[in-house]
């Protein structure tokens, strides 16, 4: 019988092989919402180092993705706001140059995302044609109009946090929490995910996130 669930964020995140030194990891969230921050916080007490972090932004305060980079682990950030109201711990990182920096903008970095979990290799955007965002990419030209080449972004590990969920890990989201979460959970290898709260079943017309995409789940709670 498929159960997904598991007792502790510890636990979940010591049975992940995919969790290494050096791994690719998107983490959901659009500002402070959707943001799987007790995820967060359990892997840096793994004390992995040269992490490639895919989000949308990177990160304010002490708390969340923001101490995953103060804690060391995170070699290189692909976002498309790495500065933002509070965003202090990158801020001084990338200052020291002790973190490495991708910017993509925003429409493109879902795009990307998105079509890493759809099995799409590359597509062609307008976006950030003739900026230094295209520098080094390939550019074609289609109709009389110029783009840009950008391609898929998959990842070892993808960490989510979700509203509901049941045993099969079908999920749900609570409002603005719907942004990146959907996408990076087709997008990695493995996904691992924090729940509010377990229910015994998801109705079918309300899932978000098919349980197949999901590879364990601990529930948190509500906050």
């Amino acid at each position: 019988m498929i159960d997904k669930r598991v007792s502790t964020l510890a636990d979940m995140v010591a049975d992940c092989p995919d969790l290494r030194d050096g791994a690719i990891v998107l983490i959901g969230g659009f500002g402070d919402a959707g943001v799987p921050e007790r995820l967060i916080e359990t892997i840096c007490e793994l004390g992995l180092r040269n992490l490639t972090v895919v989000s949308n932004n990177a990160g304010s305060g002490d708390y969340g993705l923001a101490s995953l980079l103060k804690a060391g682990c995170v070699g290189k950030m692909v976002c498309s706001f790495p500065r933002s109201a509070g965003s202090i711990v990158f801020e001084e990182l990338y200052a020291a140059g002790k973190i490495e920096l991708e910017i993509v903008p925003q429409g493109t970095l879902a795009e990307r995302i998105r079509a890493g979990g759809a099995g799409i290799p590359a597509f062609y955007t307008a976006t950030g044609y003739g900026t230094p965002l295209a520098q080094g990419k390939e550019t074609r030209e289609f109709d009389g109009r110029h783009y840009v080449m950008e391609r898929a972004i998959r990842a070892d590990v993808a960490l989510i946090h979700a509203r509901t969920a049941d045993r099969w890990g079908n999920l749900t989201y609570p409002k603005t929490a719907r942004n990146f979460n959907p996408i990076m959970a087709m997008a990695a290898a493995t996904t691992l995910a924090e729940v509010r709260r377990f229910v015994d079943n998801v109705a079918p017309e309300e899932v978000v996130t098919p349980g197949i995409f999901v590879t364990r789940m601990v529930e948190i709670g509500e906050r």
